[in-house]
């Protein structure tokens, strides 16, 4: 079951921050402690926001997402999303990308954006100076280990940029994009 994560379910969030630091403390530095993960499920309650969970059968979060508009509303920005480790490949992250979608449409948007880091050196980009023929390496893009890039993919996303050095030297962050509705309506 996928329910909107609210201020009014403070159990909800607490596991929520638990579930996000657990699902990316080896793979970034972004929430190294459950107080910086914690300030980010509050940050995703803010009005206009999408926060959603997975429940389990229990009633407890085994995933999130969160979204947010950009550009009047025709974009947002898928940020972030985690399922826990022993509920992967189950379809719940599909699940939770497919309802932001729904709700993102629903609100005027048109495409669905998301931002991927590679901090592990997982992708063709890592450890290099992107900024000498870049057309030529995204064409030539690859990515192996447990990057996201081939979930998204699989979703429909596709890549359309990358920011050089986002996370430091040779650690780039890749962006990912799709249309979620026609332009005309």
């Amino acid at each position: 079951m996928i329910v909107d994560l609210t201020p009014s379910t403070p159990a909800l969030v607490e596991e929520t921050a638990r579930l996000i630091h657990d699902s990316f403390r080896e793979r970034t530095a972004a929430w190294p402690d459950l107080e910086s993960a914690m300030a980010e499920v509050l940050d995703s309650l803010q009005e206009g926001r999408v926060s959603r969970v997975a429940l389990d059968e229990a009633g407890r979060v085994i995933g999130w997402i969160g979204g947010q508009p950009q550009y009047d509303g025709h974009v947002w920005e898928l940020h972030p999303l985690a399922v826990d480790r022993g509920h992967r490949r189950r379809g719940i992250g599909r699940a939770l990308v497919e309802d932001l979608e729904s709700i993102a449409r629903a609100r005027g948007g048109i495409t669905l954006w998301l931002g991927s880091d590679d901090e592990l050196g997982e992708t063709s980009l890592a450890g290099r100076d992107l900024f000498e023929g870049l057309a030529g390496q995204l064409d030539a893009f690859r990515s192996w280990g447990e990057h996201p890039y081939p979930f998204y993919h699989r979703l429909g996303f596709r890549l359309v940029g990358v920011m050089p050095d986002a996370n430091g030297v040779g650690k780039p962050d890749i962006f990912m994009a799709k249309r979620i509705a026609r332009p005309d309506g």
